[in-house]
């Protein structure tokens, strides 16, 4: 059996996944709520295992370790810090402080592949958006989980997060709405 591989992504309503500097919308682009961070917490209590690229690895690793961001300390981001992961790089050296985290070098699809056979528990990456673009054109992602939070960020918007990828038919398998604003929409995706 195949370990199941979800790529967990947030955006606003006109697809970005960040902001520049330009932007002050702040974590979530202030959108966070009770009901969403009780969710986040709730899909990052089960065992899994990680996966990063690098850009994002070194991006969550600033946020998360440095003590700075208010929501490095959310529930489900202190559990987060404490799951094991794994970082396809081959630029990085060392994992950044990071408690549980291995670098994997070669190619992503290869390491993915092989991870998907021998894990005992899920796979879970969050954003690094062209690695998962090739994963989903590989057919490895099973999952598409989407968050969408109730923004248009057409002037500072920055990181598209589909702006790469090829094309897809999806499946919607659920859909949630968390605080009367933010939408979780999780698809299967197959190849088209």
């Amino acid at each position: 059996m195949t370990a199941l591989y979800t790529w967990d992504v947030f955006s606003t309503l006109d697809g970005y996944g960040s902001y520049s500097e330009d932007g002050d919308w702040g974590g979530y682009w202030s959108k966070q709520g009770p009901e969403l961070l009780e969710h986040r917490a709730s899909v990052f209590e089960p065992e899994q295992r990680m996966i990063y690229g690098a850009t994002t690895f070194r991006e969550v690793a600033e946020i998360m370790l440095s003590g700075l961001d208010p929501n490095s300390m959310d529930e489900w981001n202190q559990r987060l810090i404490g799951m094991p992961a794994t970082v396809i790089s081959s630029t990085l050296q060392d994992t950044l402080g990071w408690p549980d985290a291995t670098i994997e070098r070669g190619d992503a699809i290869d390491i993915v592949t092989r991870l998907k056979e021998e894990s005992d528990v899920p796979l879970r990456s969050q954003a690094s958006l062209s690695l998962n673009w090739a994963l989903m054109k590989a057919g490895l992602v099973d999952r598409l989980q989407v968050t969408i939070f109730p923004v248009i960020s057409g002037r500072t918007g920055t990181s598209p997060i589909l702006r790469g990828a090829d094309d897809f038919d999806l499946e919607l398998l659920e859909s949630r709405t968390f605080d009367g604003r933010s939408v979780e929409l999780v698809y299967r995706p197959s190849v088209r």
